[in-house]
């Protein structure tokens, strides 16, 4: 590491952005320290470095910030962060300060905030599957043990909740050790509070760390939570042979926050007046998802964004869907009648879900039978449109019995309320819906699984496994 080199003067501040001369010898990423007479101190970032101006990230505050009065330092050292087992438990901000009234941890290690592409040659298949405990992913859209699988929500929808579920209720099947790693990207104060309060009442917070950037935090900090909780989830997994999960929410805000910096640096907007450049930034976030061929642990992303106006083709949806292994879209129809999760299995999807069932892991024949509800609620939706036209009497007979199927599915398989399904049991739910049809309706199963189901409830002590 470098001696610190100290710098006095500055040319302009512009937003979160200090531009600085006779720079020689600054790193690309390294820390800065900022000062100013009569002020706290601050934090900053070189983000460019060029030969007559440098342009550092400050991660506070700029109001008030003299560029004649600065004193700026630079450290010699790149971002970077703690990690390790210590983390587990604990509560930061999205800078990486303590919160939780513990002195900062030492860690086991100190970690680049920007980790290390993993080799292509060195990735190994995706296998086994995440119980996030709700049955319309575990069922019709499985997460894979190092998959990256985006949640589309909306404004007004319940995102965040589900976040929250899926950090109560996540877990592997089996005793391979498991850790979930949470960063709140510009959420409310009320939402902060409420979501701390609730994970602080369950046994989840003993295998979680949290980083929240709340609203009132500073804008470039939301470029630096799912960095830092990334950075800990890849040393948890990579190097201490943990399953870990990690959830982002919101990536909206984080887009918003590249956007901000991009027009204070005056460049060429894109898309929607975001940077040309979001798609490869968004990667270098996704990306780092993954398993490693001589490792046992595993990253698994779940980010969540809120689509603005409900757009899917907006900007940050698109190239979000472009970067990662499907998509699970949340419903406003679906919220405004009671239901929660409010997840639309019709256009979710999970690119890699059949590398985590079957044989094995589920049942070896969840495909088939995923496959035979989505065939049947599919026409029950159809339905439920022709009959807003012509009325239930005009529907044919098995019409209508998908019309109430629909209905059905919506209201005892999606949704849970505060119940969390094991896998089983949200085996034993679909097929609950799919023995209330006669046989004519079931063309997508299969006699080998229904065979099987049949031996199952005639056998009681078989029926667990066959599930």
């Amino acid at each position: 590491m470098e001696l610190p080199r100290i710098h006095r003067g500055a040319r302009a501040v512009s937003g979160p952005l200090l531009y600085v001369g006779d720079t020689y010898g600054a790193m690309l990423g390294e820390w800065a320290d900022i000062e100013v007479p009569g002020q706290p101190s601050r934090r900053g970032q070189v983000i460019e470095v060029g030969r007559e101006v440098s342009v550092v990230q400050v991660l506070e505050e700029t109001l008030g910030l003299a560029p004649s009065e600065v004193r700026l330092t630079l450290r010699g050292e790149l971002a970077g962060a703690p990690v390790g087992r210590e983390l587990l438990g604990r509560t930061f901000s999205g800078a990486g300060r303590p919160l939780d009234g513990l002195p900062a941890p030492v860690g086991d290690a100190w970690r680049p905030l920007y980790g290390a592409p993993i080799n292509p040659a060195r990735r190994r298949k995706l296998a086994d599957f995440v119980e996030t405990g709700l049955s319309a992913i575990d069922g019709m859209n499985t997460l894979v043990r190092g998959q990256k699988l985006p949640v589309f929500s909306g404004s007004g929808l319940p995102g965040l909740d589900l976040a929250a579920r899926i950090v109560e209720g996540a877990r592997v099947v089996g005793d391979a050790p498991f850790a979930v790693i949470f960063a709140a990207i510009g959420i409310t104060e009320r939402e902060t509070r409420l979501f701390t309060e609730r994970l602080a009442a369950s046994e989840a917070i003993e295998r979680s760390v949290l980083y929240l950037n709340r609203a009132s935090d500073p804008a470039i900090e939301r470029l630096l939570a799912p960095r830092l909780a990334l950075t800990a989830g890849e040393y948890l997994a990579f190097e201490c042979g943990m399953n870990v999960l990690v959830v982002l929410c919101d990536i909206t805000h984080y887009c918003d926050a590249l956007r901000e910096i991009a027009a204070a640096r005056e460049e060429i907007p894109g898309r929607r007046g975001y940077p040309g450049y979001m798609y490869s930034d968004l990667a270098t976030l996704f990306e780092r998802a993954g398993a490693l061929r001589d490792a046992p642990g595993s990253l698994t992303q779940i980010p969540i964004l809120s689509m603005p106006e409900d757009d899917i083709t907006h900007p940050i949806p698109d190239l979000t869907g472009y970067i990662t292994e499907g998509q699970i879209v949340l419903s406003r129809e679906l919220d405004r009648a009671g239901v929660f999760p409010p997840v639309d299995v019709l256009p979710s999807l999970s690119r890699i879900m059949n590398a985590g069932i079957g044989e094995g892991r589920t049942w070896r024949h969840h495909r088939a039978w995923s496959d035979q509800l989505y065939a049947i609620y599919a026409r029950g939706r159809e339905a439920r449109l022709t009959a807003g036209i012509v009325g239930e009497g005009g529907l044919a007979d098995a019409d209508r019995r998908a019309l109430e199927f629909a209905a059905r599915f919506e209201h005892e398989f999606v949704h849970q309320g505060e119940l969390r399904r094991s896998i089983a049991e949200t085996l034993e739910v679909g097929w609950r819906l799919l023995e209330s049809l006669p046989g004519e309706d079931l063309s997508r199963i299969g006699e080998a699984a229904l065979g099987e189901r049949a031996a199952a409830r005639a056998t009681p002590e078989r029926r667990e496994g066959a599930a």
